[in-house]
């Protein structure tokens, strides 16, 4: 018999990483439009920035596909970045202090005007820098915010990560559930996959009564 604390593992759901599978909200549109823009840009390099479980990586997918870019964490940058030809996306730029060989590569990559999409938590004027250049770099940066869904996106994006995984849940139990969980899609997909998780191992529907049971203990 399974415990609560032996709950199977099932297959690893596909989470699409597709323009069609962005929800849009006022907290991320002028993000997609960036995107959508592309590429009609402005400006060589451009940045998006906001919290964790934000979209960041899933935006920054959607155009590495369309710009046939490479994904690099800004970790992993040394000099090995400046060959590639093609256009990157560098991730998680302030996740932690840049080493000096990631600062000085980057920085040639801001100078040469290579196409660039950085992505990061804070604004990019607050990424931190030894290089004063970089950092002036970082402050002229066409940046675009991605910011904390509302209920009404977190919703939507809830029933799509049930619809994902072809769980029917009623619109009340959608409801209760954001209603309890902390304001992030990252908790939401979090959560989702734990309802799943539980529901399958103790061979029941994913109801009212057992998102408060999940709630009730700390799910």
């Amino acid at each position: 018999m399974n415990t609560p604390s032996q709950i199977p593992l099932p297959l690893e759901t596909h989470r699409p990483f597709a323009r069609e599978d962005l929800i849009v909200g006022a907290g991320n549109s002028a993000a997609i439009g960036l995107i959508d823009s592309w590429p009609a840009w402005t400006a060589p390099a451009a940045a998006l920035f906001g919290p964790a479980g934000s979209g960041k990586s899933h935006l920054a997918s959607v155009w590495a596909a369309r710009a046939e870019a490479q994904i690099i964490e800004a970790a992993a940058l040394d000099e090995s970045a400046l060959a590639p030809a093609c256009a990157l996306v560098i991730e998680n730029i302030d996740h932690a202090p840049l080493t000096a060989p990631a600062e000085i590569a980057l920085f040639a990559l801001l100078e040469r005007g290579h196409i660039l999409l950085l992505t990061g938590r804070e604004a990019p004027a607050a990424w931190p820098a030894q290089l004063p250049d970089l950092a002036s770099r970082f402050r002229a940066l066409l940046a675009f915010p991605l910011w904390a869904s509302d209920d009404a996106m977190l919703e939507t994006l809830a029933k799509k990560l049930f619809a994902d995984r072809q769980l029917l849940v009623p619109d009340a139990v959608v409801t209760q559930m954001i209603r309890a969980l902390e304001r992030s899609p990252a908790a939401v997909r979090d959560f989702v996959a734990h309802a799943d998780r539980a529901a399958l191992a103790q061979k029941r529907p994913i109801t009212l009564g057992l998102i408060r049971e999940l709630l009730a203990n700390g799910a």
